[in-house]
Parts: C-alpha cells; sequence; structure tokens
C-alpha cells in the first residue's frame, strides 16, 4: 500500500508542474458544471414552476440588429401556461463586451444588462454577427470569454458572421457550421479546417449550432424552442411573429420561390408566392391563365419564357418541396399531407414524390428518421450528455480543456 501511495503522489506531483494552474481549475469546475447545470433547470421539487433558462445574447458595437431583436423576440415569448402570466420558458440578458453602450449596424442604441465579466452561468449562448465582429479588441476579448465559457454552456450558437468569433476559439474545427452565403468563402479561406454550408438556414454540431444570420436567426430560435418546450409552443410562438411557416434547418437560404420572384416579370411579379400559398387549390393551367388575366396559349408561352419550365412542372414541383417538409412532420398522416399539397390521391403524390426525391414518402421519412437517430447515437458515444445523464466523463472534459488553449 505504501508502494502505491508514493507512486499516486509521485503522479500527482508530476501533473502539477505540467498541467497549467488555469486548465486545472477549469477542469475542477466545468466537468460538473454541466451536472450542475442540469439540477438548476430541471431537478425541481415535484409540482414546482421550473425555473426559466437563461439566454446570453452578446451585443457590441456595429450588431446585427436583426441576430439581436429576432432571437430575443423569440426567446421571450414562450411560457408553459397560455396567457404568458407565469412558467416563462427563458431568461433573456444581454452582456456586452463591456459596459458602454452599443450602436446597432441600423443605429439603434443598445444597452446592455451585464458584461462579459459579471455574466452569470447560461444555458445557451448566442454571438450575433456584424461588421463590428471584426474589431480587433471586440474579437480578442470575445474569443478568450468564449474559450472559458464553453465547457459550462449547454449550448453556443453563432449566428451569420457571429461564426468567425467562435471558430477563432478552436471549438469549431472539423465541424459543419452554417453562415450566410455572401461570407461562405472569406470563412472558409480564413478557417479551412471548417466545413463551411452556406445553403442551410441553420445546422448543429454537438452543441455548437450555426445559422445564416437575419430571418434564419428566428428559425434558429424557433428550433431551440421547439427542442426545449416542444413543437406544439415553437408554432405558437410562430404564429405569434406571424411568420407564414417555420422553416427547417435543410431548407436552402436561396429559397425556389424566392428565385422565381426575382425572375418573375411584373405580369407574374406576386404568381409565384400565389402558387405556393395555394397548393391545395386549382393550379390547372386554365386556372393560372385566368387569375393572370391572359389567354391559356399566352399564359403558357410568357411563363416559360420567364422560369424556363411549363407551368404543370413549376406547380409540381412546388407542391414536392412543401410536400418534403410536411412528410417529416411527427404522426402526420401521408394521406393527409398529399391532400393538403394538391394531390388528388395518395398514389399520384407517391409516384410524383419518387419521380422529383428519388424514392417514395415513406421512404424518405424512414431515412431522415434513421439519419437523425445516427446523429443522436454519435453524439452520445463521443461522451456528451444524453438527457438524463447527470455529468459530463471526466475523459471528455480532460480532452477538450487539452485541445484548446484556454489562456
Amino acid at each position: 500500500m505504501a508502494a502505491i501511495t508514493t507512486t499516486s503522489a509521485h503522479v500527482s506531483a508530476r501533473v502539477n508542474r505540467w498541467w497549467p494552474i488555469h486548465a486545472k481549475q477549469s477542469l475542477r469546475t466545468r466537468t460538473f458544471n454541466r451536472s450542475s447545470q442540469a439540477d438548476a433547470f430541471q431537478a425541481k421539487p415535484p409540482g414546482a414552476t421550473p425555473a426559466p433558462k437563461p439566454i446570453g445574447i452578446v451585443i457590441f458595437d456595429q450588431v446585427a440588429s436583426a441576430d439581436v431583436m429576432g432571437p430575443a423576440d423569440a426567446f421571450s415569448q414562450p411560457s408553459l401556461s397560455i396567457d404568458r402570466r407565469e412558467s416563462r420558458c427563458y431568461e433573456v440578458i444581454t452582456i456586452g463586451i463591456n459596459n458602454h453602450l452599443c450602436a446597432t449596424e441600423s443605429g439603434i442604441i443598445l444597452k446592455p444588462q451585464l458584461d462579459i465579466r459579471q455574466a452569470p452561468q447560461l444555458d445557451t449562448l448566442i454571438i450575433p454577427g456584424g461588421a463590428g465582429i471584426h474589431d480587433p479588441k471586440v474579437n480578442k476579448r470575445l474569443v478568450r470569454w468564449l474559450r472559458r465559457r464553453a465547457m459550462g454552456t449547454r449550448r453556443i450558437a453563432g449566428l451569420g458572421s457571429g461564426v468567425y468569433a467562435l471558430a477563432a476559439t478552436g471549438l469549431l474545427h472539423a465541424r459543419e457550421v452554417v453562415t450566410h452565403w455572401s461570407i461562405a468563402t472569406d470563412l472558409s479561406s480564413r478557417f479551412p479546417r471548417l466545413r463551411v454550408n452556406s445553403a442551410k438556414l441553420f445546422t448543429h454540431d454537438e452543441s455548437f449550432y450555426t445559422c445564416a444570420g437575419g430571418a434564419a436567426s428566428v428559425d434558429l430560435a424557433l428550433a431551440l424552442i421547439e427542442e426545449d418546450c416542444g413543437r406544439k409552443i415553437a408554432l405558437r410562438v410562430a404564429r405569434e411573429f406571424v411568420v407564414p411557416l417555420k422553416r427547417s434547418a435543410g431548407e436552402e437560404q436561396y429559397s425556389e420561390s424566392l428565385k422565381f420572384q426575382i425572375q418573375s416579370c411584373d405580369r407574374f411579379a406576386d404568381l409565384p408566392a400565389w402558387i405556393v400559398s395555394h397548393l391545395n387549390e386549382d393550379l390547372s393551367v386554365d386556372a393560372l391563365a385566368e387569375r393572370a388575366c391572359m389567354s391559356r396559349r399566352n399564359f403558357t408561352r410568357l411563363f416559360h419564357n420567364t422560369f424556363g419550365k411549363s407551368p404543370a412542372q413549376f406547380v409540381a414541383e412546388a407542391r414536392i418541396i412543401e410536400a418534403r417538409r410536411r412528410v417529416l412532420v411527427p404522426r402526420t398522416n401521408l394521406a393527409t399531407v398529399a391532400v393538403s399539397v394538391g394531390f388528388k390521391s395518395p398514389d399520384v403524390f407517391s409516384k410524383t414524390f419518387e419521380r422529383h426525391v428519388g424514392v417514395r414518402p415513406r421512404t424518405y421519412r424512414a431515412l431522415c428518421k434513421a439519419s437523425a437517430a445516427k446523429i443522436r447515437a454519435k453524439r452520445q458515444l463521443r461522451g456528451l450528455r444524453p438527457k438524463g445523464m447527470k455529468s459530463v466523463p471526466y475523459s471528455v472534459a480532460r480532452r477538450t480543456l487539452s485541445h484548446h488553449n484556454f489562456g
């Protein structure tokens, strides 16, 4: 026993010499941060009202106002009661790089509630984009703070150009990230170890979420609300925002309907949007020609010249794009989906879907479900905390700390 004790002490002494003091302190505290965080947010007496989850939104000079206001308003909406007078799900906290007033890119003046030195333990941390993210002073302080906060925060999101600060921490190496299409090439050149996707609206890789910014910031916020509170509450928030639909992560930034609106001439300026919002109605060539106040022959010719396809092809593609979204809604009957997007029978819907997508609707749903299950399994194998697990394994905390400089 004496030999064993001596050996343990010797190993401990060697560890103390080479392991940085700040890293050892981080390891002792951060290894259990998620456990205490889970207890704080979830472990409540039966019947007690759960504490709101603190959502931190970083602000700085020349921040993109849409990246701040959109998520802030979205997270301020959800509650567990219909009248929203109690049981709020979130507490939104604005966090400044310092305690000075901040002017957004659009000129709105924001006052942070706290600065980064005063920020409490957070459930979710949001880094918005904007020209100010490239200010060397802002970037340096923010990157250093993010490294310290990473292990103790359940989710971290970079919106639009906000991903630059998150990428500079080294925490996104080899991960898929989404950013605005206009800066994707520059982001890839600055951080070649990232897998940059400029097509999707948003994505997540383990606990890191990234999105295209702008309106997609609200889409990501709705996805996080659904993740925490369920689809019903997320849809209620979407309705409060009067958004036409709650978009999924895989939808393209440059949507088909937007592309067709850009291509359309004055005669067809509103037609693409009208078609997309009336998929279950009569969208025959005759009906569309009548709406455009044109003869069938002239309408068909002009439509093809404008959009490069026939009216029937356009309508079929619009219906399939919407059907792909609705097929993935849990517990949705495929026959109901077929009728809701304008197909006369499930059989016609199934054949048309296969012609455009390559597989039948039922197979498509199963493949997407299997892919989601695979991602969840991969996250658990990597040592991330699944629901119900009380702490992060020591090996995960040590591996994370050893791969990044927390100085």
